[in-house]
């Protein structure tokens, strides 16, 4: 409803009588996962916030949500802009088993606007799936750690490719053709000189 859980605390807020928890193994790797994330956030993004969630899906299953949001830093020509990831794990291990496979979806939302009304704004998704080695619970978080390290580096080289590229190229095409119109119509008007001028001289 209106109510949502703190990652943080564990309770709703407004308090609510019949929200869903966690259960107690997973409550424990959500605290350490929110822990080491929160550390994440820092060194990566240097600001903005984040929190991690997890949730029972059966018996073999569990899955968790790591995400983050920066707000744009104040900088020459960005007027605003944000930036939101939104991880999600699906976790299957086996009873018994000391290896668990990971499946991670991530997208990326990407929104900026400049100086002179400029704005810029799309998404990214893209998903990957590994099995991983993992003895207890501390494994669990650390595997999905480096996941999602991977997954942010490969997504933001790929961004910066799709979108600040393919921008420069369009801009550069537009220009080029504006200059090449440009050149087209002057060699025509020096055409136009000459035989005028051809034309007199007869």
């Amino acid at each position: 409803g209106d109510s949502y859980r703190s990652p943080w605390t564990n309770t709703y807020d407004p308090p609510v009588s019949d929200g869903v928890l966690p259960s107690a193994r997973l409550r424990a790797m959500e605290t350490i996962a929110n822990d080491i994330f929160d550390g994440y956030r820092e060194m990566y993004y240097v600001g903005g916030v984040s929190s991690v969630y997890f949730w029972d899906v059966d018996d073999d299953t569990f899955a968790a949500c790591v995400l983050f949001h920066k707000e744009a830093d104040d900088m020459k020509k960005l007027k605003s802009g944000n930036w939101d990831a939104i991880h999600v794990v699906e976790v299957r291990q086996s009873r018994g088993s000391k290896s668990a496979q990971y499946k991670l979806t991530t997208t990326i939302m990407l929104r900026i606007g400049a100086d002179g009304g400029l704005s810029l704004s799309g998404t990214l998704t893209r998903q990957r799936e590994q099995t991983m080695a993992a003895a207890d619970n501390s494994a669990h978080v650390a595997n999905m750690g480096r996941l999602v390290e991977d997954m942010e580096n490969n997504m933001r080289d790929a961004m910066q490719v799709v979108y600040f590229g393919k921008t420069k190229s369009v801009v550069n095409k537009m220009y080029k053709e504006a200059g090449a119109s440009e050149a087209t119509k002057r060699e025509g008007l020096q055409r136009q000189l000459q035989e005028e001028m051809a034309r007199k001289a007869r």
